[in-house]
């Protein structure tokens, strides 16, 4: 680069796509699910945060829901 440009005038302006940008979050998952994608992210070569990610955004996308059944008979 050249030394003779100046940028000291330059206007800057927020990134568009901060929006786009994945958003933090605190969550509490039991040892034995943890251990399980970390070990799946090892096999298939990526950080178990973001297998976890692709998991639920495949859940979002598709509008899975979970159905359980209790076991251990009739509560009402």
């Amino acid at each position: 680069m050249r030394d003779h440009y100046d940028f000291t005038k330059m206007k800057g302006r927020k990134n568009p796509y901060t929006k786009l940008l994945k958003q933090p979050v605190t969550m509490r998952l039991d040892k034995d699910t943890v251990a399980y994608f970390k070990a799946l992210s090892e096999q298939m070569g990526i950080p178990y945060q973001s297998l976890i990610n692709l998991y639920l955004r495949d859940c979002a996308m598709n509008q899975r829901t979970l159905e359980m059944k209790w076991i251990g008979g009739d509560k009402k």
